[in-house]
């Protein structure tokens, strides 16, 4: 028998991937099962960027191996989506590297800049990738507690407190997941600060900033950001292109270059195709946000109603993809959870995977249908 990697003993296999297998058991078994677990959107893609890709598998070169960097037009439009959209300027041919999805990046800046014991800022309640990455390159999870009370916001003066000298990197995520917390106004300025001053790179997994919000944000808008930030973005829910995997990390070209050495020799560039559809989405209207969002604002309503069908509460303010919803006092949320998908065949995503500071939270998935929603409400009263 062949002993793994000592580094598999420091992670688990990822939640979704485990559940998912049960809750598709249950569904070949015959049971009716909701999934209001995971964020996979069920919208199509605008139709300009499925004709991109279909049009694209006949241009000349079209299936031969792809630049590392992609194409200089997918650059391009990535640098044009951040000036309008977020006001901030880039440079296409150094501050802007193109990926297979954000979660590709988690990896390969974690692998550019940290070393065994480095230590990394992890949110808690946040997205699980970012702890079992920093364990599979041997650093150290440091987590930091982020609360209602606190509307999820960073406490940066008890960080302050801490012994921060092995701190290399610090994950931030506003719009915030899972809880759908937005940043305040202050938040990306404070970070920065923070960021200079303790020499820690901060890098903002800023995926659901037009979902359900006319306000996104960028932490590079700050002025210095670049010093000390990188960004990752995705197109994954903004144009419901999740299997598509195309995904970006934006910033000062210092950071670029050494995330492209990894990158470089992990992959051989991302399909042409999907590039060129990619380079269609990002060139998309405002009035396709619109669209998009009348339709999960319907669903948000109606989820509101299962979760209060369910004793829950929840924040009307919250953005994003999904909603965080507390529980009613003494109860536990994995227990909860498979409660309903046993007595109701609904499937929703405890709070618990994202963190300790999770518990005592369910979180409800946007991607489901209208009539799937109304029939889990049905089923819950």
């Amino acid at each position: 028998m062949i002993e793994v990697a000592k580094r598999l003993n420091t992670v688990e296999e990822y939640y979704f991937s485990k559940k998912l297998r049960e809750v598709n058991l249950l569904i070949a078994s015959g049971k009716p099962v909701i999934n209001l677990g995971i964020g996979s959107p069920d919208l199509q893609p605008p139709q300009r960027v499925v004709e991109a890709i279909q049009n694209g598998l006949m241009d000349a070169g079209a299936h031969k191996y792809q630049g590392y960097q992609g194409l200089p037009e997918l650059r391009q439009a990535i640098t044009g989506f951040y000036k309008d959209h977020f006001n901030v300027p880039l440079s296409a041919n150094t501050e802007v590297l193109p990926l297979m999805g954000s979660k590709e990046g988690i990896m390969h800046i974690s692998m550019a800049y940290l070393n065994e014991g480095d230590g990394v800022l992890i949110p808690n309640p946040g997205y699980p990738t970012y702890q079992s990455v920093t364990k599979l390159v041997g650093a150290e999870p440091i987590f930091y507690e982020l609360d209602q009370a606190n509307n999820w916001m960073p406490n940066l003066e008890a960080l302050e407190k801490q012994d921060l000298s092995r701190v290399k990197i610090m994950w931030v995520n506003y719009p915030h997941m899972p809880t759908g917390a937005q940043p305040t106004k202050t938040v990306f300025k404070d970070l920065v600060a923070f960021a200079k001053k303790h020499n820690i790179l901060i890098v903002n997994d800023n995926p659901y900033s037009f979902i359900l919000n006319d306000n996104p944000q960028s932490i590079l808008s700050v002025p210095g950001a670049k010093d000390v930030c990188l960004e990752l973005n995705s197109l994954s829910k903004t144009f419901n292109m999740a299997g598509w995997r195309v995904g970006m990390v934006v910033g000062d070209n210092k950071y670029i270059t050494n995330i492209l050495k990894v990158k470089s020799n992990m992959d051989s560039g991302m399909f042409y195709g999907i590039q060129k559809g990619a380079i269609e989405a990002l060139k998309c209207s405002k009035m396709w946000f619109s669209t998009l969002n009348s339709v999960y604002k319907k669903r948000r309503d109606l989820v509101w109603k299962l979760a209060e069908a369910l004793n829950c509460t929840y924040n009307e303010n919250a953005i994003g993809l999904f909603v965080w919803a507390k529980l009613p006092e003494h109860i536990k949320a994995e227990e909860y959870i498979d409660l309903i998908l046993k007595e109701h065949n609904i499937f929703i995503t405890p709070g618990t995977i994202f963190g300790s500071q999770g518990e005592g939270y369910i979180r409800f998935s946007l991607c489901a249908q209208e009539d799937d929603l109304e029939e889990a409400i049905a089923r819950v009263k």
